[in-house]
C-alpha cells in the first residue's frame, strides 16, 4: 500500500488561489485605506501600500498593495488634486474603487479603478476640525495673537526659500517703499511644500529662537502655488510650534481661496508676500503720522500756551510797573531821610570817639617803646653769652688738636727707627710675618741712618744675604 501523500505545485496552488479570488470577487469594490507608501515609476504606473489603523490606537491592522496603471493615473491624480485642494501623496486617507487580484508570481493586490475625492475632503476637513479643536482645549490657539504687536517693525526674520519669487517680491517691496524707512530683513531658509516642509518649518522657528539677535516680528511667506501644497501648514505640531512663539508670526502664504491652520493661529493673516510687506509698512506709518499729528497738536498747544503767557505776562508787567514806580517813590524818600540822619549820626559819633582814639594810639606808642628797649637788652645778653662759648669751645677743640698732634708724633715710623728699630718692605709692602715670605724674594730692610736690599735664601728662609 502506497503511503506517499498527494501533492500539487505552487503554480497550481495559486492558480486555484486565483481562481477562487475570482470567483469570489467577481466585481469592483469600494474600499477606504491610508496611504503609507506611494512610488511612481519610469513608465508612469503608481505602486501604493495601503494600510488600516485602529482609531484609539494608531496600530496597523491591516495592509494591501495596490496598482493605478499609468492611463489611468494620468485621469485619476489631477482630477483628485483639483477637486481636493491636495497633493495625492502618503498620509492621506482615500476611498478607491478596486478589482481584487492574485498573481501567480506577485501574489495578492489591488488593481485601483477610480478614486472618490469627496470622502478624501471629509476626513481632511475633519483632520482639520479636530486639530483646531485640539489647540483650543489645551487654551494655546490664540496664544500668539496676544502679543503685543511692535510699534515699529524694523528687524524682520523670514521662513521661506530663498528662490521662492515671493520671497524676492516681498524684499523688493520692503526695500524700495516709497515712505524711504529702513527694514532689517534676515532669511531662515526652509523648505516651504513636500513631506519635508513641516519639520524644516519648524526647525527654521527654533533657530530664530536660539540665536542671539532679536527680532520684532516672524514672517512665513511662500509664492503661489497649488492647493495641494499647502498641506504642511495644516500640522499640529507646526500650528502647536507658532502658537508657542513668544514673537508675533505673520503668514503671507500665497493662497486666496482657503486659510490654513496657521493662518488662524498666526498674529495676522495676510495672503500674499507683498500683501505682509504692505501691512508691515503701513503699520509703519502709521507710527510715522502719528508722531506727525503729534508734533502738530504739541505745536498748537504749545503756541496757545504761549499766547495766552504772552497775554498774562503783559497784564502782570503794566501792574508791576505800577507797583514798582510807587515803592521806588517811597523808598526813595526813606533812603533821603535815612541819609540825612546818618549823616548826623556819624558826625556825633566820629567828635564822640576821636579822643578815645588819641588815648588808644598814645597807649600804643609807649607799649612799643618799652617792648623795643626790652628787645635790645635781650638781643646783647645773649650776643655776649654766644661770644663766651664759642671761645670756650674753641680753647678745647685747640687743646684736643695738641694731645693728637703729640701721639701722631710718638707713633712716627721714623721716631721709631731712632730707638733702635727697623722696617722691612717687599714691593712697598711693610712685611708683618715671616711666613709671609718665599724663597727668591726681594726685601728692603730700613734702619733710622740707612737701608738694605736681601733676597730671600730658599733653604733658609730665614736667613738673608746681601745684594
Amino acid at each position: 500500500m502506497d503511503n506517499k501523500p498527494q501533492s500539487i505545485s505552487l503554480f497550481e496552488l495559486n492558480n486555484r488561489v486565483k481562481s477562487g479570488i475570482r470567483d469570489l470577487f467577481p466585481d469592483a469594490y469600494w474600499i477606504v485605506g491610508e496611504i503609507s507608501e506611494m512610488n511612481i515609476n519610469q513608465s508612469g504606473h503608481c505602486y501604493l501600500e495601503l494600510i488600516e489603523k485602529k482609531p484609539e490606537s494608531e496600530q496597523i491592522i491591516a495592509r494591501a498593495k495596490g496598482t493605478i496603471w499609468a492611463f489611468t493615473f494620468r485621469m485619476l491624480r489631477p482630477y483628485f488634486e483639483s477637486v481636493t485642494g491636495q497633493r495625492f501623496s502618503t498620509g492621506l486617507k482615500v476611498m478607491l474603487q478596486v478589482n481584487i487580484e492574485f498573481h501567480e508570481l506577485y501574489g495578492y493586490s489591488l488593481n485601483i479603478k477610480d478614486i472618490e475625492p469627496n470622502y478624501t475632503i471629509g476626513d481632511l476637513s475633519r483632520k482639520r476640525q479636530e486639530i483646531i479643536k485640539q489647540l483650543q482645549d489645551e487654551g494655546v490657539f490664540h496664544l500668539n495673537q496676544e502679543l503685543d504687536f511692535p510699534t515699529v517693525p524694523q528687524r524682520i526674520a523670514v521662513i521661506s526659500s530663498e528662490t521662492a519669487a515671493g520671497y524676492g517680491d516681498f524684499v523688493n517691496q520692503l526695500n524700495n517703499n516709497r515712505y524711504g524707512y529702513a527694514f532689517k530683513i534676515k532669511l531662515f531658509q526652509a523648505y516651504m511644500q513636500g513631506g519635508e516642509a513641516e519639520q524644516s518649518i519648524i526647525s527654521a522657528l527654533d533657530r530664530i529662537f536660539e540665536g542671539n539677535e532679536i527680532f520684532d516680528v516672524v514672517v512665513i511667506i511662500r509664492g503661489g502655488g497649488a492647493q495641494a501644497d499647502l498641506n504642511c501648514f495644516n500640522s499640529y505640531w507646526l500650528c502647536y510650534n507658532i502658537t508657542q512663539f513668544p514673537t508675533p508670526i505673520i503668514t503671507g502664504i500665497g493662497h486666496e481661496r482657503d486659510e490654513t491652520i496657521a493662518d488662524l493661529v498666526a498674529h495676522t493673516s495676510l495672503k500674499t508676500p507683498t500683501a505682509v510687506a504692505e501691512y508691515i509698512i503701513n503699520h509703519t506709518l502709521e507710527f510715522d503720522t502719528y508722531l506727525d499729528e503729534l508734533n502738530s497738536r504739541t505745536i498748537t498747544v504749545a503756541t496757545e500756551q504761549l499766547r495766552t503767557w504772552k497775554d498774562e505776562t503783559n497784564r502782570y508787567s503794566r501792574s508791576v510797573t505800577s507797583l514798582v514806580k510807587l515803592r521806588m517813590n517811597t523808598e526813595q524818600q526813606r533812603i533821603n531821610s535815612f541819609g540825612t540822619s546818618s549823616r548826623q549820626a556819624l558826625r556825633r559819633y566820629l567828635l564822640k570817639n576821636s579822643q578815645r582814639l588819641d588815648a588808644v594810639s598814645n597807649r600804643v606808642k609807649a607799649n612799643l617803646s618799652h617792648f623795643f628797649n626790652h628787645g635790645r637788652q635781650n638781643l646783647a645778653l645773649t650776643q655776649k653769652n654766644i661770644t663766651l662759648l664759642v671761645k670756650s669751645s674753641l680753647k678745647d677743640e685747640h687743646k684736643r688738636l695738641e694731645r693728637f698732634e703729640t701721639s701722631n708724633h710718638l707713633l712716627d715710623p721714623s721716631h721709631i727707627l731712632k730707638r733702635g728699630y727697623s722696617l722691612t718692605f717687599r714691593n712697598g709692602t711693610l712685611i708683618k710675618s715671616a711666613a709671609t715670605l718665599t724663597p727668591g724674594d726681594v726685601i728692603e730692610t730700613k734702619w733710622n741712618d740707612g737701608s738694605a736690599t736681601s733676597i730671600v735664601n730658599q733653604t733658609n728662609p730665614t736667613k738673608a744675604s746681601n745684594d
